[in-house]
């Protein structure tokens, strides 16, 4: 049993190897030349005199090795195999003159559709080819005193990469965040200077500064970088995304030369991603553009941060290795992120950045051992794939896969890989996609062609071995109106348009076979060899049973020749067997006296009709559920029905028309009522319907009783009596004027 597993488990492995390369499983014939070629691993043989007579044209589209087998010569086989065209294939070379790291550099390949074309290319890592550093650094506050590291580390930095070579360019950059809240304060006063106290200066916020162009002076990188003063902002991601897309795109503002290219990016916190300008109101995508003043400076109020497919995608075209140096705390998140980033690595910042010499020497380290063989605009029917050979001692025990590894290559090391090419389908014109290795400037430029099309160079017009009625191309004659056959000898019935046409009326039930393989089509009619007859040569007198040396004779008329009880309304045997002896033969899956009856028709067509509902709730959607209907018909009908056959909330019926074609009536399946759901509603409804009565009658009830209380107020008012009486206790008031000028005598 494990033997079986085993056996088993190594001829799927061989059948997905075979796909993913493509190989051509034997040929198909085709009736034309330029058919022939487009059919893998077929080749098409042009002499005139091939074929016998009556054989179809497809007898000329076999293997090159049948072909050959049936006498057709080596000069008359068109089975084009052209080798790849080496425009430019320079050897690997370190001369810094001429620099050569990927072997070859322009192919040219004419491909057979479905014929897989390999090729090997070769890369080895110059000796001391040139790097530019560009060293990008967080301003935030909390990164001050990694800044006062970092002003003494260049000449450091240039001799650590000094050991791999001896040219060495650095750059110096800078970020801190958008200028806007919630990301830095517009108070006046803190937007001058963003220390989180008094004590401490700070310039202004900024999202991205270019302030040392790349550089071969350590002197210059460590003034620079001198005056740097720390700045500061509000949250803790930072904008490094902003200042990693500033830096990649801005190549002539940078420096970027045409190297091996490091962006060192150090930071003690987070990132922004793409949807966080929103919380500034900045609501318009990154256009990957290059943005900066004319002092270096990136006004990141404009556009959203960048996107993580926008920066791999523009690292990746502008091959610039990522190195991110960052401390502890934040690892784990630029790990999640160096995973969607080709051509990185992240390492852990100590506080201070004091090991970052070291940190940058390992993680370049890391990434030149890493190859990475990948394919860009290839045609969209072009399968490319790739073995690689990173070892000697490994040999070619490599699967096929769809992009070429190595991991751990050491600087002199070379690597190998072998490439294939498989076409499915004719291109129009000539197309060019390249191949490169991750973080790599040099590419392999390889242009395709395919041969989809015969030049036989035989074109004879009004050819005699045509009768003088058509044009011999390819040994094959294309006869003029009116005319058809082999050799142009018969005339056209007018409901055949060509000699596929004709020759499908010498095929018994659509056989692949011309007369049953037992004579010649001439002319849309069989000739039979020996005592075979028939309209399809299918008879033969020799196998009927004799008597006395006669034929149907004895036994051999035991058999009746009447069809009465195979006949139903429409075919015999309702199309779905054979009368024989006036009895039915029926055929698979069908069963019965007149094979009326289909044999588990439920469980045969569920899978159909399950197909056909799921298409038909999709609207809009073709259906394509050929595959598993075939020629059945299918009707759905308004409205549950119960049909014999359901399964979960389909039902449907299976019907054997007397024409032979089948027919499935199908619907929704009626839903048969859940009790629970019944007695948990009821009883949830009687409640709600309880609670609402009480409440109304509770509110009639306090109604009533305001209504008798007011009712009450009312008589009581009515009922009052109220009389003027005078307070005894009250006095009105006096008077008393005396003139102040008059003086009374005594």
């Amino acid at each position: 049993m494990v033997g079986i597993f085993m056996l088993g488990t190594f001829l799927l492995y061989c059948v997905g190897q075979n796909q993913i390369q493509g190989v051509p499983q034997g040929c198909v014939s085709q009736p034309s030349c330029s058919a022939c070629l487009r059919s893998p691993g077929c080749a098409w043989c042009k002499h005139k005199d091939f074929l016998k007579s009556g054989e179809s044209s497809e007898r000329r589209c076999d293997t090159a090795e049948s072909l050959r087998t049936r006498r057709c010569e080596q000069m008359d086989i068109i089975n084009p195999r052209l080798d790849p065209v080496f425009l430019k294939n320079n050897d690997l070379s370190s001369n810094s003159d001429n620099v050569v790291q990927l072997k070859p550099q322009n192919l040219l390949f004419k491909l057979r559709v479905g014929v897989p074309q390999t090729f090997n290319v070769s890369f080895k890592r110059a000796e001391g080819y040139p790097i530019d550093l560009y060293y990008l650094m967080d301003l935030s506050f909390s990164m001050k005193d990694d800044l006062d590291t970092i002003k003494n580390l260049g000449q450091d930095i240039l001799s650590a990469l000094k050991k791999v070579t001896q040219k060495v360019r650095i750059g110096f950059g800078s970020f801190v965040d958008k200028v806007a809240l919630p990301y830095v304060s517009q108070v006046k006063a803190k937007k001058n200077n963003p220390c989180p106290n008094r004590l401490n200066i700070c310039q202004p916020a900024f999202s991205f500064q270019n302030i040392l162009r790349l550089t071969e002076d350590v002197d210059e990188f460590k003034t620079r970088v001198s005056d740097q003063i720390i700045s500061g902002n509000l949250d803790s991601p930072e904008a490094g995304f902003d200042a990693i897309m500033q830096a990649a795109v801005c190549q002539s503002v940078i420096g970027w030369n045409n190297v091996t290219r490091i962006l060192v990016y150090t930071s003690d916190d987070t990132f922004h991603i793409a949807g966080d300008g929103r919380l500034a109101g900045i609501f318009e995508p990154h256009d990957g553009m290059c943005h900066l003043n004319g002092t270096g400076f990136y006004d990141g109020t404009k556009y959203d941060y960048p996107s993580v497919g926008q920066l791999a995608r523009v690292l990746a075209a502008n091959n610039i290795q990522l190195i991110f140096a960052v401390t502890e705390d934040s690892v784990a998140a630029y790990k999640a992120l160096s995973k969607l980033i080709p051509q990185s690595v992240v390492g852990v910042l100590k506080n201070d950045s004091s090991n970052v010499v070291l940190l940058i020497s390992e993680a370049y380290s890391n990434l030149s051992s890493t190859i990475l063989l990948e394919h860009h605009e290839a045609p969209s029917d072009l399968d490319v794939t790739y073995r690689s050979h990173c070892t000697p001692e490994k040999g070619d025990n490599t699967h096929w896969q769809r992009r070429g590894e190595c991991m751990n290559v050491k600087l002199n090391q070379q690597v190998n890989f072998t490439v294939s090419l498989n076409i499915s389908t004719c291109l129009k014109e000539k197309q060019t996609f390249s191949l490169k290795l991750q973080g790599i400037s040099e590419t392999l430029k390889v242009s395709v062609e395919t041969l989809c099309d015969c030049d036989c160079q035989d074109r004879e017009e009004q050819s005699s071995h045509c009768n003088e009625i058509g044009t011999l191309t390819c040994g094959i004659c294309s006869c003029d109106e009116g005319h058809l056959g082999q050799r142009c000898e018969c005339e056209r019935p007018k409901d055949m348009t060509s000699a596929e046409s004709m020759a499908a009326t010498c095929r018994q039930d659509n056989s692949s076979q011309l007369c049953s393989g037992l004579g010649s089509c001439e002319c849309g009619m069989c000739m039979c060899q020996g005592t075979h007859r028939g309209n399809f040569c299918q008879c033969d007198d020799n196998i009927c049973a004799r008597h006395n040396n006669m034929l149907c004779g004895g036994s051999a008329c035991d058999c009746s020749t009447l069809t009465d009880q195979c006949r139903t309304v429409g075919k015999l045997c309702n199309g779905q067997g054979t009368c024989q002896c006036n009895q039915c033969q029926c055929n698979k899956d069908f069963f019965g006296i007149n094979c009326s009856k289909i044999a588990n028709a439920c469980p045969k067509f569920l899978d159909c009709v399950t197909c056909e509902l799921d298409n038909k709730k999709i609207s809009g959607l073709k259906s394509n559920c050929s595959q598993l209907c075939g020629s059945v018909k299918l009707t759905w009908m308004k409205g549950p029905q119960e049909f014999p056959c359901s399964k979960d909330t389909i039902s449907y019926k299976v019907e054997l028309l007397p024409d032979g074609n089948i027919l499935i009536f199908y619907a929704d399946l009626p839903r048969s009522i859940d009790k629970t759901y019944v007695i948990i509603g009821s009883s949830v409804s009687s409640i709600i319907f309880i609670g609402i009565a009480v409440i109304l009658i509770s509110r009639l009830m306090l109604e009533l009783h305001y209504r008798r209380e007011y009712d009450s107020f009312l008589k009581a008012k009515e009922a009052e009596v109220w009389q003027d009486m005078k307070n005894p206790l009250f006095q009105d008031a006096t008077t008393v004027v005396v003139n102040p000028m008059h003086v009374q005598e005594d």
